[in-house]
């Protein structure tokens, strides 16, 4: 196990890129790996940047980035390191590998790595998108929850989810639905890490004001919580007080609740069209309580996918977590 002991090469400020190429903190970050890796794959296998700016600060031009996404590549196919390097320095195809990784290394000497070397196809995202892709490939833990934290750190909340997170999950779906399942456990690891650092990200729960809760829930038969895991750390993060119940809410219990906190909102999550039911939406509409003269009812919003197609009259549909934020905010303060 090699310790973490600073680079000696490179000076401790890293906040962005500078003349001579990136510094060894960027180039890790863009990957989706630790500093520490980098440095490893310097000394241990002759990986480190071709040239040295004023004879001593590691800079990593482009050319040297690119020898580590092979490297990358390499190693996710489960080539041991020492032949993933030596592939990576010179190009060459592996020959003692099996047929998986010969193709593997193929594809990424050749030059075709729309998959930022992680067998995944992300598109035109940002660069955070790769590097947490490889990181839950790897399943490595403390790599994946630093490069969440920083990306909602970086954005925010929202734009983390919209831009980073959710074209990440989906690629992760896409992935193990076209390969036999055999990536569940890269998205149940992923979707994990994710709600932990949504819980971390987001501010102290709001004391609650009568009159004022959001009440967010899955509907029955529905497990998907993260966009409403979201969604809460969003408003809380506004000073909406959030009485967020997870998934698969019993129809008994959630009308329960709407009766007991008597909220302003209530937002109902559905991922499937199976488990949308415009009967239960209209119902919790429908609820009154307060006095004689003065009764309220909540605003219902129908949340996500599976509400496509299936609007129920005169409830709100927002299409994103923006735009469900923009909505529950005016019925708190109306």
């Amino acid at each position: 196990m090699d310790a973490d002991t600073g680079d000696r090469d490179e000076p401790v400020d890293e906040g962005g890129p500078r003349r001579g190429g990136l510094t060894t903190g960027e180039v890790a970050r863009r990957l989706g790996v630790a500093p520490t890796t980098v440095r490893t794959w310097d000394r241990r296998y002759g990986l480190g940047p071709d040239a040295h700016v004023d004879g001593r600060h590691r800079r990593w031009t482009p050319a040297d980035v690119a020898r580590l996404e092979r490297m990358c590549a390499l190693t996710a196919t489960g080539l041991p390191p020492a032949e993933a390097a030596r592939l990576a320095r010179s190009e060459e195809r592996p020959t003692a590998a099996g047929p998986r990784n010969t193709d593997a290394a193929r594809r990424v000497s050749t030059g075709r790595r729309s998959r930022a070397g992680s067998g995944l196809q992300l598109g035109d995202v940002r660069q955070e998108c790769r590097g947490i892709a490889r990181a839950a490939l790897r399943l490595d833990a403390a790599v994946l929850d630093e490069l969440l934290l920083a990306a909602i750190a970086e954005h925010g909340l929202v734009a983390a989810w919209t831009e980073v997170i959710v074209p990440t999950l989906q690629a992760v779906g896409r992935k193990w639905e076209t390969s036999g399942e055999k990536y569940v456990e890269v998205e149940h690891f992923l979707s994990w890490h994710v709600s932990g650092a949504l819980r971390r990200a987001a501010p102290p729960t709001v004391a609650d004001r009568p009159g004022s809760t959001t009440v967010l829930a899955c509907v029955p038969g529905e497990n998907h919580t993260l966009p409403l895991e979201v969604l809460s750390a969003a408003l809380t993060e506004r000073g909406v007080p959030v009485r967020m119940f997870g998934g698969a809410l019993p129809v008994e219990s959630l009308v329960a609740v709407v009766r007991r906190t008597g909220p302003a909102a209530v937002g109902l999550w559905s991922q499937s069209r199976t488990t949308a039911s415009r009967p239960l939406a209209q119902h919790v509409a429908a609820m009154e309580w307060g006095v004689r003269g003065a009764r309220r009812r909540p605003v219902v919003l129908t949340l996500g996918p599976g509400w496509a197609g299936r609007a129920v009259a005169g409830l709100a549909r927002p299409p994103g977590l923006a735009e469900a934020v923009a909505a529950l905010e005016p019925s708190v303060y109306p």
